[in-house]
């Protein structure tokens, strides 16, 4: 019997009783390990991290089941909802996979962040454009999406590969430089 695949929560801010009904979702399908962290970003009220052992495509949503993931997405919501409108809470989503899929939802507005969390599974669509090896940096091991209020979509942010960082600006990929110091 294979071993069950286990998605891990890390997260600060949230009550016991919010992370019990998302466990209780993800339980289904998965071995759910959690950790309580110390609030890591002054920033946020609030920090959710989930690990996905899973790549993101359609077969994870065949797989996971699209009802459930919706439960889950719904859960994520009312998250935000009873924290209010003040920038309260960050959700980072981490998908396994080569290269690693990561959303990144740290939206103020209510409206937009249920909007960016509605919006995660057409990113799906663009996956073959976004992981096209002639236009991605060699070596690429973590792609990370967020969520763009302007334009009011997910755009592609911060690649990583083993030893560099790249930013996505006028349709490319860029290399950041870093300070030495």
């Amino acid at each position: 019997m294979p071993e069950p695949l286990k998605t891990k929560l890390e997260y600060y801010g949230i009550s016991p009783w919010e992370i019990e009904v998302l466990y209780g979702f993800l339980y289904s399908r998965f071995t759910v390990l959690q950790e309580e962290i110390e609030n890591n970003d002054e920033k946020f009220v609030s920090f959710l991290n989930i690990d996905i052992p899973l790549e993101f495509n359609e077969a994870f949503f065949k797989w996971f089941d699209f009802k459930q993931w919706e439960k889950v997405k719904d859960v994520l919501k009312e998250y935000k909802r009873r924290r209010g409108s003040r920038n309260a809470l960050k959700i980072k989503i981490n998908f396994a996979g080569n290269p690693k899929i990561i959303f990144t939802i740290d939206v103020v507005d209510r409206q937009w962040f249920n909007n960016a969390i509605e919006k995660m599974d057409f990113v799906i669509e663009l996956l073959p454009h976004h992981l096209d090896p002639k236009k991605l940096p060699t070596g690429v091991r973590e792609i990370n999406y967020k969520f763009d209020v302007e334009l009011i979509r997910w755009k592609l942010d911060i690649a990583k590969s083993k030893d560099k960082e790249f930013t996505f600006k006028e349709d490319v990929w860029k290399e950041i430089q870093k300070e030495i110091n």
